[in-house]
């Protein structure tokens, strides 16, 4: 099995749960960093690590929810099983299914599922990235009324103040806004927390669609462990972004 079929078969799966467990009144439990856990979580993340242990059994994985690491290699799955767990579970449809394969830190793999709409996004390393087998690539616009997806309450002041006409959205799931910069939709998307199960397949499916993706520091990192943040773009309006959220540095808990 190839890892495009292992992977796009794997989201087909978990995006097919996510559906029949969409319902009013969502059971939750929160953690410890006061984000919301559900059954679909759990049950999605132990089916890739089951699945990776069937067709892959010298790879390891991290998951959001639990990983499975005993072979300490090279290969790593790293899931997020549904990236939006805070709109998923309050009954609201904005959330996707995310995994990536990386290799000695860097992914080569990822793909991106949002089960509702049907958008299924995948990226391998030289290859390109691709909406529904359709090539896509980010759009080449300045931040003039252009949208951004901006997971930071503590500097969205600072970027409506300074571009009064581009549009602020806030998803509570920066996966879902970075697809939607991969697809040319949006210009940027931010992300300030610390988790590589939140951001790595985004690495690989920026690149592959002509964007940028680095730490809150403009840097590249690994994928593999604790993350630095991330800002992923078109590249045009990178630099300019990272100029306001290295100044607002301070307001942030999570970046190392």
């Amino acid at each position: 099995m190839t890892y495009k079929q292992f992977s796009i078969g794997i989201a087909k799966k978990a995006g097919a749960v996510i559906r029949k467990n969409f319902k009013h009144g969502m059971k939750k439990q929160w953690k410890s960093n006061d984000t919301p856990v559900t059954v679909t979580d759990t049950k999605i993340n132990r089916m890739v690590i089951e699945s990776v242990k069937k067709h892959f059994p010298q790879h390891d994985v991290l998951g959001e929810e639990e990983s499975y690491r005993p072979n300490n290699s090279k290969f790593l799955w790293v899931c997020d099983p549904v990236d939006g767990t805070i709109p998923f579970s309050h009954g609201i449809p904005t959330c996707c299914f995310s995994l990536a394969l990386v290799l000695d830190g860097q992914p080569i793999v990822g793909v991106v599922y949002d089960p509702f709409i049907g958008r299924l996004i995948y990226a391998e390393k030289g290859n390109g990235a691709f909406l529904n087998g359709k090539k896509i690539h980010v759009n080449k616009k300045s931040m003039d009324h252009s949208a951004i997806s901006w997971e930071s309450i503590s500097t969205v002041d600072q970027i409506k103040a300074k571009y009064k006409n581009a549009f602020v959205f806030t998803f509570y799931s920066f996966i879902y806004g970075g697809m939607l910069v991969a697809m040319g939709e949006m210009v940027a998307a931010l992300y300030t927390w610390n988790y590589a199960h939140d951001c790595a397949s985004l690495k690989i499916i920026m690149e592959e669609a002509g964007g940028k993706a680095t730490d809150l520091y403009g840097k590249d990192q690994r994928y593999d462990g604790k993350v630095r943040g991330m800002l992923v773009s078109n590249g045009k309006v990178h630099k300019q972004l990272l100029e306001i959220i290295q100044h607002h540095h301070r307001n942030y808990k999570n970046w190392n």
